[in-house]
């Protein structure tokens, strides 16, 4: 049974059409859309701020979601793929990125739409990731524009992708 906690008289709020894996935390302040996946280990820990994910978010095995107390809260956005042991802190990720395996996404940062954080990459306090881009590295820094088909190819086909996996452990 996963671990799903009210704090500070904060229930998260989680449609009956999400799949929480058995070993996944969620606590306090945290609000998931529709079609929403949160895999083994996964912890999304709203007890200092609020967070927010959009519908059809897949948040992977061992990734972490977290705000900074009475200042940064974590928004995200339609159509997101959160890696494996991912770090997401006190920022807002908009519709349609790829955040990937093993990267940070620090405080007060703002991933625009139709991107891709690297795998391993340190995305550092207050950078902005202008949409259509791949970032990369340590600290992460834009490597390339994203085309039609690597949306397509790889953004959309995760997140579709999750959702099916998902159905099979409902």
């Amino acid at each position: 049974m996963p671990i799903i906690e009210t704090i500070r008289n904060k229930t998260p709020k989680i449609p009956k059409d999400c799949y929480v894996a058995e070993n996944a935390t969620i606590v306090g302040e945290v609000t998931i859309g529709k079609q929403c996946s949160i895999w083994f280990n996964a912890v999304l820990r709203g007890d200092v701020h609020f967070i927010k994910l959009g519908n059809k978010v897949n948040v992977q095995d061992g990734a972490v979601i977290h705000a900074t107390y009475q200042k940064s809260p974590t928004t995200i956005g339609n159509n997101v793929s959160i890696g494996h042991n991912a770090i997401v802190h006190g920022c807002t990720i908009h519709d349609n990125v790829l955040i990937g395996m093993g990267s940070i996404i620090m405080d007060d940062c703002i991933i625009e739409s139709n991107s891709i954080i690297a795998a391993g990459a340190v995305v550092t306090k207050n950078t902005i990731v202008e949409s259509g881009s791949i970032y990369a590295g340590i600290p992460a820094k834009k490597v390339k524009d994203i085309s039609k088909a690597l949306i397509n190819n790889e953004i959309n086909r995760i997140a579709d992708n999750y959702v099916t996996y998902s159905g099979w452990f409902k």
